[in-house]
């Protein structure tokens, strides 16, 4: 990667700013209205939460295991 590589994806990152967020947010309001996004925020929430506990879960599992074998 070059440096002229690295200076058009900083380019490319700096697109969205403070007006584009506004308006992501009136758009997700007006799709879902102001009811319905807390428990759209809680499912992905569990969701992450789950998918978190599922890749550390081998982890707990691996150490449960060898500390009961002692």
């Amino acid at each position: 990667m070059n440096l002229l590589d690295a200076n058009a994806l900083v380019q490319f990152a700096g697109w969205i700013g403070t007006p584009e967020i506004i308006i992501i947010v009136v758009i997700i309001l007006l799709l879902f209205g102001g009811k319905k996004i807390p428990e759209l925020m809680r499912g992905i929430g569990k969701g992450v939460k789950e998918f978190k506990d599922g890749i550390g879960g081998d982890d707990q599992e691996k150490n449960e295991d060898a500390s009961s074998k002692k």
